[in-house]
């Protein structure tokens, strides 16, 4: 009965399975390039970010400092 199977559901090659394979990886490694670029891009946008604040802290510790005269008792 399984012999009947075999004239609608024809097995493939196996080629096709290796060309299956063969595009699979390449899905993946294309992903993981996508990862790691979006990765690298995230990685310097935060450096900037982090760059800027750090100056901005330090500016701000250089102004005066209003509150501290409101809160002076």
């Amino acid at each position: 009965m399984s012999k009947d199977f075999t004239y609608i559901i024809p097995t493939p090659p196996p080629e096709v399975e290796e060309v299956f394979a063969a595009v699979e990886v390449t899905k993946e490694y294309y992903n993981e390039v996508q990862i790691r670029s979006e990765h690298k891009l995230y990685c310097e946008w935060y450096r900037t970010t982090a760059t800027r604040h750090r100056q901005e802290l330090e500016k701000m510790r250089g102004e005066l400092n209003l509150f501290a005269w409101f809160r002076r008792q």
